[in-house]
């Protein structure tokens, strides 16, 4: 739990360094490009060549390639369409994701998992009911496109790691690996930058390179070690429930710092509909477990 809480501290500030130095400014794929091979170079050293399975490596990549590389792909361009504060609300779905991702591999499905989505589509309504364009509806595309990635890439990297235990004497050490599950998200932004990337957009001013740097080295390096690692350490439900924990803290630092003219009444009934979204979700989990 504790690598989960220190990891939401330092995201905290990475919505708002995001929407304030970045979006709109830089080339999102430049920047997922930058973010992810900084990441992997923190990794790169600590790598035992030779000493683990095909299989194990091409697993570590691919959930590599869809939590980091096709989720920041996502997330980046919503922030073209979103306030920070939304961006940072339309995140509460990423828990549903979560159990309904993990009842999918366990062969099960619970109804309950369409309601909490509705819940949180009227939130996000109630938060722009008088601006809604094609722009928002995109948006918020975009993060729920970006919430499935996340939240398949640490329900398949619990599982990948808890089989691995499992067949091995002793626990794995997830320093000497985590650079495979970097190389496979850099493999899909250095691709995306190089499809659909724009060099005309590169930063142009040094806040601009030491944003990249922090996040792709500080909040992407040690960050995303110490969020999975911690996800390895805690049931689904505490892990779902972390997820949500990060948007509370997300806004009140965008809020306190950058974002203070925020509609903070139509955020507030959003917010509450989306959180009630999420307790259902909590509830019905609650109860699945006592039966």
């Amino acid at each position: 739990m504790l690598y989960l809480i220190v990891v939401t501290m330092l995201w905290a500030f990475s919505f708002s360094l995001i929407g304030v130095y970045l979006a709109g400014q830089v080339d999102p794929w430049f920047s997922v490009l930058m973010r992810v091979g900084l990441a992997a170079l923190v990794f790169l050293p600590f790598l035992r060549l030779g000493e683990l399975s095909k299989v194990f490596v091409t697993q570590l990549m691919a959930i590599g390639a869809v939590q980091l590389g096709l989720m920041y792909g996502f997330y980046y361009h919503s922030f073209l369409y979103l306030s920070v504060p939304e961006v940072l609300l339309f995140t509460v779905m990423t828990p549903v994701y979560i159990t309904l991702i993990n009842d999918v591999l366990e062969r099960q499905f619970h109804l309950h998992f369409l309601v909490s989505a509705l819940l949180a589509v009227l939130g996000a309504v109630a938060i722009r009911y008088q601006s809604i364009d094609a722009g928002f509806i995109t948006g918020f595309l975009l993060v729920q496109g970006a919430n499935v990635c996340f939240a398949m890439g640490q329900v398949s990297y619990k599982r990948v790691m808890n089989q691995q235990n499992q067949r091995h004497s002793q626990p794995i050490k997830q320093h000497q690996i985590f650079g495979w599950f970097f190389v496979g998200a850099f493999v899909v932004a250095l691709l995306s930058y190089a499809l659909f990337g724009n060099p005309s957009q590169l930063p142009q001013t040094s806040i601009q390179w030491g944003v990249l740097v922090y996040l792709g080295v500080i909040a992407s390096g040690l960050g995303f070690f110490a969020w999975n690692k911690g996800a390895t350490l805690v049931d689904v439900g505490t892990l779902a429930v972390m997820n949500n924990v990060l948007i509370p803290a997300g806004i009140v630092v965008n809020l306190m710092i950058w974002n203070r003219d925020a509609d903070l009444v139509r955020l507030a009934v959003g917010g509450a509909m989306i959180a009630l979204a999420f307790g259902v979700n909590q509830y019905q989990q609650s109860r699945l477990k006592q039966d």
